[in-house]
């Protein structure tokens, strides 16, 4: 049936395959009986396999069962989703927060709830695909600026003139490392009376202590401003959540067709959630040995004479120019016992290596990466 198309992406050398791990995603994972030191995780705290946050969840499947039985307007929700609400919240320093399944549930609901009819949305060109899309459900009107270019932003907006406007933002570049201009466009918002979407996906429990993006740039959670962030990635569990105001969330809980229509998060993902966001708020050790081991590796590989372009985060892409380069790269690595994976288009206009870099890897890992770059030259 797609035979034909199957051939065209391979011979463009696009086809991607599933690569299976029989270990824990940590700093080394087991493929196919096969030792690697893994560069591709976005559990940039190595949360995923730590022991409390582990029997957090064997605990709650214990007393809560296993799965959650229905949507949380149908019951589906117990009340440790409404502690980890509290507790996101008041580490996001807003009135209220609601847990959504997955980021991409969280910004393809969202965005659309909060868009109406008659809004006008302005989106950074390389803002993830959730983002992307949740823009494309909304009835609103998109306009899509250049990356990070908030004085073409401010031009666009002037030229909109009237009406209700919406900046849908991610905070890191997921695929760049790049950070966004929050402190600009905080001020843009202020000025033109917009609204602020803020996808904080690789930000929470990376950026200002842990807390994300606006503690980072010290910018208060105002009313108008709506923060999605994930406990997928840095907080090491599953799902996502939206926090902002009282009103803004109520909204969401009942008018985001992705929330509404969603079996609830099983309880155990949400207790290993709320401990694994305690450990975020009580062990300094843990975002310090991130940047840490971040600034040793970047600091190599711009060294060794790879472009790293933008990068301000534990994203690190190695940017090659061509697929065939990419590819390349990341091959010459997994022969050396090291998973870096390539990223091409579309998820890319320029194709690279992706690294991710997390507070779990030691000075070994980080250097055995190193001394395998070196053999590229």
């Amino acid at each position: 049936m797609f035979e034909k198309e199957l051939k065209r992406i391979e011979k463009l050398q696009l086809d991607r395959h599933i690569i299976s791990r029989s270990s824990s995603p940590g700093p080394v994972i087991t493929v196919k009986g096969r030792k690697y030191i893994n560069f591709s995780s976005n559990d940039y705290l190595g949360l995923a396999g730590h022991p409390k946050v582990i029997k957090s969840a064997i605990e709650a499947v214990g007393k809560y069962a296993l799965g959650s039985g229905a949507s949380r307007l149908l019951a589906g929700g117990t009340v440790l989703h409404e502690r980890l609400e509290a507790r996101v919240s008041e580490f996001k320093r807003t009135d209220a927060a609601l847990v959504f399944n997955s980021g991409y549930a969280a910004n393809t609901g969202v965005i659309p709830a909060l868009a109406r009819d008659g809004a006008v949305i302005f989106s950074d060109e390389l803002n993830h695909a959730s983002l992307i899309d949740g823009c494309r459900l909304s009835r609103a009107r998109t306009v899509i600026y250049r990356h990070g270019d908030t004085i073409q932003l401010e031009k666009l907006i002037k030229e909109e003139g009237k009406g209700e406007k919406v900046i849908v933002t991610d905070s890191v570049f997921s695929m760049d490392g790049d950070i966004a201009p929050l402190g600009d466009l905080y001020e843009i918002c202020k000025k033109y009376k917009a609204v602020l979407y803020i996808d904080d996906a690789h930000g929470t429990g990376v950026l200002g202590n842990g807390r994300g993006a606006l503690e980072h740039f010290n910018i208060r959670p105002e009313p108008w401003i709506i923060q999605m962030g994930t406990f997928s990635k840095a907080i090491g569990s599953f799902g996502a959540f939206i926090a902002g105001s009282e009103d803004v969330i109520r909204w969401v809980l009942n008018t985001a067709r992705s929330f509404v229509f969603s079996t609830a998060l099983p309880p155990g993902v949400i207790a290993a959630s709320i401990t694994a966001l305690k450990l975020v708020r009580t062990d300094r050790v843990l975002i310090k040995r991130l940047w840490a081991n971040r600034e040793r590796l970047i600091a190599g590989i711009r060294n060794a004479g790879f472009d790293t372009g933008g990068s301000d985060t534990p994203i690190i892409p190695i940017k090659t120019g061509t697929i065939s380069g990419a590819l390349g790269i990341s091959g010459f690595l997994y022969g050396k016992g090291i998973y870096a994976p390539a990223v091409r288009p579309p998820a890319v206009r320029e194709p690279r290596v992706r690294i991710t870099v997390s507070a779990a890897h030691n000075d070994s890992h980080i250097d055995a990466f190193l001394y395998a770059l070196k053999g590229l030259d």
